[in-house]
Formats: structure tokens, sequence, C-alpha cells
């Protein structure tokens, strides 16, 4: 999941600042998923999925 997010991320040029601000989450939150790391809720998930303008399912897919 971490390197499907990322890689939307980038693919849309987007920092990681712009995304966890917009998010409303924590820069060390999207850092973890990014990297694999701990289990995000569903609700991170969803803010993120919205913010990069993507269905959540093409994010943990």
């Amino acid at each position: 999941m971490g390197r499907q997010l990322q890689a939307e991320r980038m693919r849309q040029d987007l920092t990681q600042e712009s995304v966890f601000l917009a998010a409303g989450i924590n820069r060390a939150t999207l850092q973890n998923i990014e990297a694999g790391r701990g289990n995000p809720t569903i609700i991170t998930l969803l803010r993120i999925a919205h913010v990069l303008g993507v269905p959540l399912a093409e994010l943990v897919g």
C-alpha cells in the first residue's frame, strides 16, 4: 500500500508535506505509511485518498 501511495503522490508531483497538511495528519504518519510501517486507520487512508483524488481501492489494491 505504501508504494502505491508514494507512486501516486509522486506522479502528481506532490510533496509529503502538501499531502499530510491537506489530509490533516502528521508527517510521521504519512512517512510510516509510505515506508510500509504501522497500521493506518481507514479514516487516515480515506483522507489521503481524498487529497490525491483517487479511490481508496487504488491505494490499497
